[in-house]
C-alpha cells in the first residue's frame, strides 16, 4: 500500500477521489491501493524553552540555544501556558501508523517551502523510514493531479528547500524567544514580542508614522495661464516650471503676466512612447491591488486566493513568480478564449494570433509560475471571492494582449520672462489599456503648435499650494516595502530582482501583518496603517538594535534563498 499525505482534508478529498481510495475510515481514505490522509498545517513544531527544561523570562537563563531542537506535537495556547492539541496527537497517531504501514510515501503537502517542512517535521517526528516521492503540482484540478501523479519526483530532490524552511523554523526561534524575553525583562511590564521579520517591519511602520507627524508643510506659489486650444474651442492650462516659496515674487511676475497679453512657444517635443504590458499577478502584486482598488487586506486576499485554489478555479497562490514558463505559455491562448467568454470580458480578448510573451520566462519562475485562472468555470462566488477571481483573469487578458503606444506632446511657452508648460498624450493604440477601459482617462490634447507661435492669454492665476508628507503606510505600500526592503522601487522588473533582497515571503508577508494587529503594535484607520503607543513604545527601545534592520533581514532571506537552491 501506499500512503499520500495532503496539507488539509479538502486537497486529501480531491486526491483520494482521483486515486479510487473511497473508502472513509478516522483520519484518513482508502482504497485503490492507496491511504490518503492529511495534515491540518503544521502538526509539528519546534518545542518552547520548557521543553529543555528552562524556565522561560529569567534573565539568567538567556539566551536560550539548544543544542538540538526538540520536535513536538502543536500545542495551543491556553491561560496557563501551552497545552497538546487532542485533535493532533490523535491525527499524527493514524499518520504514523499508515507511513510505518506503506511501502512508500506521496507527499502532496502544498508545493513550496512551509508544504516541505509540514511533511518533514512530522515524519522526522515519527522517526519515519519509509521512503517518499514528491507530488508537485500548480493547481489543483483533475488534470493537474493525474499529471503529477504520473510524474512523481524523488523526494531528495527537495532536500534544499527543507533545509531553507528549517533554517528559517530555527532561526525564527532564536531571535523570537531570545528577542522577546531580553526584551520583556527589560521593560519590567507587559509583553514585548519581537521577531525576525515582525520587528524590522514594525520598524517601517513607525519609521513612516513619524516622518508623517513631524512633516512642517511649507507653502509654494505657482502661476498658470490659460490659452485657446484647438481650433479657440475650449481652453489649455499651462502651468509655471518654477515654484516661489515667497507670495511677493510670484505676485509681481503675476501682475507682469497679466499685462502681458501673450505667450510665445519656445520649444515642441514630440515623442511616441510605448507601454509594456503589465506582468501577470504574483501573490504580493494581487494583495497590493486588491487593497488598493478595493480595501481588502493581505490575509482576505490570501485566504481568498487560497479557496479559489481548493475548488480548482486558479493556480498555486503562494507563488513569488510573475513569469510562466514555455509549456504554460502553450495554454494560454485556449484560457483567454475561456476568459473572453465570460460576460465580465466580453470584447475585451484582442483577437490576434499570438499573445504578448513579457510574462514568459523559464528561468524567472521559482517554485511555481505566476498566478492564472485554470479554464474551469467560476460557480456560486462569493462577491468577494468573484472580485479576486476576475483580478486574476482581468490581468491575464492585460499580461497577453498589445502594447499601449501614446503620442506625447510637452509644450513650453515664455509669457513675460517666465517659462510655462503643458503635457499631453493621444493613445494611438489602447492594446492592453483598453481592458479596464483606462484609455480614455489619459487623453490631453494639445493643438498642433509650432516654436515661436504665439498664443493669446485668456487668462491667468495664481494658487497657493503645501509641500505634503509621505503618507502613511497602507498594507499595498507595506507589502511593497516589505518586497524591496524598504527601497522605493517602481520599475516591475527591477521590483523582481530585487525579491531575493526582501523581508518575508509571499506565503508569510500577510501573516506578519496580522501579527502586529494582533499583538497590539498598530491598528487599521480606514485604509491606514497606524502603530499605537505599545508598538511605538518597542520602536523607539529597538530602532537601533540590528534586530530592527530591514537590510539585515532582507540579506538573511536572501541567504535562506540561496539554501534553497
Amino acid at each position: 500500500m501506499k500512503t499520500i499525505i495532503a496539507e488539509k482534508p479538502s486537497v486529501a478529498r480531491e486526491i483520494a477521489r482521483i486515486v479510487g481510495a473511497t473508502k472513509r475510515e478516522e483520519g484518513y481514505f482508502e482504497g485503490g491501493g492507496y491511504a490518503v490522509t492529511w495534515a491540518f498545517g503544521h502538526l509539528v513544531q519546534l518545542a518552547m524553552p520548557d521543553g529543555y527544561g528552562i524556565r522561560g523570562f529569567v534573565r539568567d537563563n538567556l539566551p536560550v540555544i539548544p543544542e538540538t531542537f526538540t520536535l513536538i506535537p502543536r500545542q495551543t495556547k491556553t491561560e496557563k501556558g501551552y497545552k497538546p492539541d487532542s485533535g493532533v496527537t490523535a491525527q499524527i497517531k493514524v499518520i504514523a501508523r499508515l507511513f510505518n504501514g506503506s511501502e512508500q510515501i506521496v507527499v502532496a503537502t502544498d508545493a513550496g517551502r512551509e508544504g516541505e517542512l509540514i511533511f518533514r517535521y512530522l515524519y522526522h517526528y515519527i522517526g519515519c523510514s519509509t521512503p517518499f516521492v514528491r507530488l508537485w503540482i500548480s493547481s489543483l484540478t483533475d488534470k493537474a493531479i493525474r499529471e503529477g501523479l504520473r510524474n512523481l519526483e524523488n523526494g531528495s530532490k527537495y532536500d534544499n528547500l527543507f533545509l531553507a524552511a528549517k533554517a528559517r523554523s530555527e532561526s525564527d526561534w532564536l531571535v523570537g524567544i531570545n528577542g522577546t524575553q531580553a526584551l520583556t525583562i527589560a521593560a519590567g511590564h507587559g509583553t514585548y514580542s519581537v521577531g525576525r521579520v515582525q520587528t524590522p517591519t514594525l520598524g517601517m511602520v513607525c519609521e513612516r508614522y513619524w516622518e508623517n507627524r513631524r512633516f512642517t508643510p511649507e507653502a509654494f506659489w505657482q502661476l498658470h495661464i490659460a490659452v485657446n486650444g484647438n481650433d479657440n474651442d475650449g481652453t489649455v492650462k499651462l502651468s509655471s516650471s518654477g515654484k516661489w516659496k515667497e507670495k511677493e515674487p510670484a505676485t509681481a511676475l503675476y501682475n507682469k503676466v497679466k499685462e502681458a497679453g501673450t505667450a510665445t512657444v519656445t520649444k515642441v517635443e514630440r515623442k511616441e512612447k510605448t507601454e509594456e504590458t503589465p506582468l501577470l499577478f504574483d501573490l504580493t502584486t494581487l494583495q497590493k491591488e486588491a487593497n488598493a482598488k478595493h480595501g481588502f487586506t493581505a490575509e482576505q486576499t490570501l485566504g481568498i486566493a487560497q479557496k479559489l485554489y481548493e475548488k480548482k478555479l486558479v493556480t498555486y497562490p503562494r507563488t513569488g513568480s510573475r513569469y510562466i514558463p514555455e509549456d504554460v505559455f502553450s495554454e494560454i491562448p485556449k484560457l483567454l478564449a475561456f476568459i473572453g467568454a465570460m460576460p465580465e470580458w466580453k470584447g475585451k480578448v484582442q483577437a490576434k494570433a499570438q499573445p504578448a510573451r513579457r510574462s514568459v520566462d523559464g528561468s524567472k519562475v521559482t517554485d511555481h509560475h505566476a498566478l492564472l485562472v485554470t479554464g474551469e468555470k467560476p460557480l456560486f462566488l462569493s462577491k468577494e471571492d468573484n472580485t479576486v477571481y476576475q483580478m486574476i483573469a482581468g490581468r491575464m487578458i492585460e499580461a497577453f494582449s498589445e502594447k499601449c503606444v501614446k503620442d506625447t506632446t510637452t509644450v513650453t511657452a515664455e509669457c513675460a520672462g517666465a517659462e510655462f508648460m503643458v503635457k499631453g498624450s493621444i493613445i494611438r493604440q489602447a492594446g492592453w489599456r483598453a481592458v479596464h477601459g483606462e484609455e480614455d482617462k489619459e487623453e490631453i490634447s494639445i493643438p498642433d503648435w509650432q516654436e515661436g507661435d504665439t498664443l493669446t492669454l485668456k487668462g491667468c492665476s495664481i494658487t497657493e499650494g503645501k509641500t505634503k508628507p509621505k503618507p502613511l503606510h497602507t498594507e499595498a505600500t507595506l507589502l511593497s516595502a516589505m518586497e524591496t526592503a524598504g527601497k522605493e522601487v517602481e520599475d516591475d522588473a527591477l521590483r523582481q530582482a530585487l525579491k531575493d533582497c526582501g523581508i518575508g515571503t509571499p506565503a508569510t508577508r500577510a501573516a506578519i501583518i496580522e501579527t502586529l494587529f494582533k499583538r497590539g503594535y498598530m491598528e487599521r484607520c480606514k485604509k491606514s496603517l497606524v502603530p499605537t503607543e505599545k508598538g511605538l513604545a518597542l520602536y523607539s527601545i529597538v530602532k537601533t538594535m540590528r534586530i530592527a534592520d530591514v537590510a539585515l533581514t532582507g540579506e538573511w532571506e536572501k541567504e535562506l534563498a540561496r539554501i534553497e537552491r
